[in-house]
This record gives structure tokens, C-alpha cells and sequence, in this order.
């Protein structure tokens, strides 16, 4: 659990609410069901609009991490990838096949399989880097959803605030439908911009720092299985990991 996020989430709301409570306003003023309508409906719209269904469906996958984060297992692999390349040097490279049961990493178990398999080393490398951008490339393609709704919601917001303006004009001869028109005009804005700055982006730039995290694990694992193919000592190993 993230409890920076969580704690985040809270002084959001707690902030929104206090403020409308100081200024002397009721809270109920801020929920205006039309004006949610229009903002989040149209945002998701347009996220939609421009984004493969797949791309779209990973990056709702990866709201989980904002709160409950993927475990970083870099100093664990460190210390297996020590552990292999002794066994390695000691008993061959065919003893690593062990060792692919008990991982349920993908990429470590591809590492594995490219190492036991003889690969060269250079080509493992290549095999293996070409790996590592094909995955940051979908997963900050799927992040990249939350930025492009924090770049949508502010001015869908002011669509929604000229469609509650006109509401008003249309029945400018009734007062008692003013309050209404104009409550969604200065509501819809505070949705689109609020849900832009307050959850959007934020959540857009979190995944994006969490799958930074993972690229560099895996490019630490993809330099560590390039040693072991080489023959590398654990001791070279550990500088060159020292370098991540």
C-alpha cells in the first residue's frame, strides 16, 4: 500500500470540502450530476477517441499501482544473479535451468533461457534491450492515457460551462431556473479543471515514475545476464550493477 497516495487522495478532498465550508457554501452545492456528465463522459471520450482499446485497457489496469505499487525486487535480483553466476562458473550454464521454475518474471526467465542456450553474449544483449524498449514503449504508451485526460478535462470543463450558460440565456424570462444553469456553468469547470490537476496528472506522472523504476531493473538485469555469458566473476558483476 502506497500510503503517500492514499494520504494524498484525502487532502484533496478534505482541502475542496474545507475551503467550500470556510467560504460559507454547502457542499451539496458541489455535486451537480449534469456537469459530472459532461466532463468525465466527454473526457473519456476523447481518451477513447485517441487511443487503441488495448492501450486503453492497459493504462486503467495500471491505476492499481497508484495505490498498491508493484514490489521493486531489484536488490533480490541482485543477489540471485550472484548466486547464478557462481553456479554458472562452478557447474555450467545448464545448471541455471533450475532456477527458471522458481521465477515468475518473464524477463528474467527469457535472461535465463538466452544464457543456457549459448546465445552470444552481444546478441543475448541486443535480444534483451530490444525487450526492454518494446515494453516501455506500451506501458508509457498506456501511462500516457492519464495525461492525455488531464489535457482533455479543463477544456471539456468550459464546454461544459458555455452549455450551462446557454441554459441560462434559454430561460432568462424564468428566475427560478437561473440558479440551476448557472450552478453547472462554474461547476463544470471546477470538475474538468479539479479532475485534471488534482487526479489526472498526478496519476499520469506516478506510473510513469513506477515504470522508469522497472525499465532500470531491467536493464540492470539485462547488463547482469551479459556478465554471465561472458564468464564474468560475481565481483565484476556487483560493479557493474553498482552503476544502476
Amino acid at each position: 500500500m502506497d500510503w503517500a497516495s492514499v494520504a494524498g487522495i484525502i487532502l484533496v478532498m478534505v482541502g475542496i470540502g474545507a475551503g467550500q465550508l470556510m467560504e460559507g457554501g454547502k457542499l451539496s452545492s458541489l455535486l451537480q450530476p449534469s456537469a459530472f456528465v459532461i466532463v468525465f463522459i466527454g473526457t473519456l471520450g476523447a481518451v477513447l477517441l485517441q487511443s487503441r482499446m488495448a492501450t486503453f485497457r492497459r493504462g486503467l489496469r495500471m491505476l492499481r499501482w497508484v495505490i498498491s505499487e508493484p514490489p521493486d525486487t531489484s536488490r533480490k535480483n541482485i543477489q540471485d544473479a550472484l548466486n547464478w553466476s557462481l553456479i554458472a562458473r562452478r557447474e555450467g550454464f545448464l545448471s541455471l535451468e533450475r532456477y527458471m521454475s522458481k521465477s515468475d518474471d518473464p524477463f528474467i526467465n527469457k535472461g535465463l533461457r538466452l544464457v543456457i542456450d549459448g546465445v552470444d553474449p552481444v546478441r543475448l544483449k541486443e535480444i534483451l534491450d530490444v525487450d526492454i524498449s518494446l515494453y516501455e514503449m506500451e506501458q508509457r504508451q498506456a501511462a500516457r492515457i492519464w495525461d492525455s485526460a488531464g489535457g482533455y478535462s479543463p477544456t471539456i470543463g468550459i464546454l461544459g460551462a458555455v452549455l450551462g450558460l446557454i441554459h441560462v440565456m434559454e430561460n432568462l424570462s424564468d428566475p427560478a431556473r437561473l440558479g440551476g444553469g448557472i450552478a453547472v456553468a462554474f461547476v463544470a469547470t471546477i470538475y474538468g479543471v479539479g479532475l485534471a490537476n488534482l487526479f489526472f496528472l498526478p496519476v499520469g506522472h506516478k506510473l510513469k515514475e513506477i515504470i522508469a523504476r522497472e525499465v532500470t531493473r531491467r536493464e540492470m538485469l539485462a547488463d547482469i545476464f551479459f556478465s554471465i555469458a561472458t564468464g564474468d566473476s560475481p565481483r565484476v558483476i556487483e560493479e557493474r550493477v553498482a552503476n544502476h
